[in-house]
């Protein structure tokens, strides 16, 4: 008989981490849903949790915040504690930050992006590594977002924290790819305060149980692909990738031969280039509508 998989999902109390935990319990996993608790609060995560249980799926809950005193320990600790192992470790749980330009952000806000984003996350990576190792097909699913590949207007320290986790999670991927484990990264979109300007047909198109899927499937034992960062939102997935010019160089080049070739050095060819976030956003929902036409 085959062993039930098992998961871990951060974040999970509402939108695109309770989609993440429902999509995997459909999938077969055991389900550990994660959020923070709130003091005179129900607790989301067992909310969800209990939902999961009411269809017949194995779900439990945990409700450590992720960058608590002793958090990442504990959470994974109660997750191998229920499960008796861990399979997979998608790591959702994460906020935006103030909405403020640079020079108008305090240190003090950048440091807490960047501790609950990025540095909560290596801890949980650091305690779920052994599990995950001896599992016969450990899967970690990194949630970053397109600001950590293009910036984002007013939300510079919520771009640099999954900046940052694109290049941690396919460094991980680097160092574990002779391993069993892989490692990949999900830039999802979903309908959040940041499309919200898009109008309102993004509610039921950009419902983040659309970009489940990719999730999943990435956390199965069959994927065998790692390093990798994946867009995915309305059921439309396509994959990113820092790309290159070609170039092309000179002997003894000058910044005057560096001026005048700089439109032949920089052209990348048939990719697609983005200023930022809300540009890449717009170009992906533009081809996500095309879905029903093609």
């Amino acid at each position: 008989m085959t062993k039930q998989r098992t998961a871990l999902v951060t974040g999970a109390g509402k939108g695109l981490g309770a989609a993440f935990a429902r999509g995997l319990a459909a999938d077969g996993s055991a389900v550990m849903v994660n959020n923070r608790s709130h003091d005179g609060q129900p607790s989301s995560a067992k909310q969800i949790a209990d939902s999961l249980t009411a269809r017949g799926f194995t779900a439990s809950h945990d409700n450590h915040a992720v960058d608590g005193n002793g958090a990442a320990d504990a959470i994974i600790g109660h997750a191998v504690e229920t499960w008796g192992g861990l399979d997979i470790l998608v790591l959702n749980a994460g906020i935006t930050g103030p909405a403020a330009k640079v020079g108008a952000l305090t240190d003090a806000d950048i440091r807490a992006v960047m501790e609950i984003n990025f540095h909560a996350n290596t801890a949980l990576v650091d305690a779920a590594l052994p599990h995950l190792i001896a599992s016969p097909a450990g899967r970690i699913v990194f949630i970053a977002s397109s600001a950590g590949l293009y910036g984002v207007r007013g939300r510079a320290s919520y771009a640099a924290s999954k900046g940052a986790l694109i290049a941690y999670a396919r460094t991980l991927a680097d160092e574990l790819a002779r391993t069993s484990v892989r490692v990949n990264i999900l830039a999802p979109y979903a309908a959040t305060n940041m499309t919200a300007g898009q109008g309102e047909e993004l509610n039921d198109v950009l419902h983040p149980d659309k970009a489940a899927a990719a999730a999943v499937w990435l956390s199965r034992p069959e994927c065998q692909r790692t390093g990798e960062i994946w867009i995915a939102g309305g059921d439309y997935f396509c994959r990113a990738a820092a790309t290159e010019s070609t170039g092309g160089g000179a002997p003894d080049a000058t910044a005057d031969w560096f001026g005048e070739n700089v439109e032949q050095l920089s052209a990348i060819g048939n990719g697609r280039e983005h200023s930022g976030a809300e540009a890449a956003f717009g170009d992906f929902f533009d081809r996500l509508k095309n879905i029903s036409t093609e």
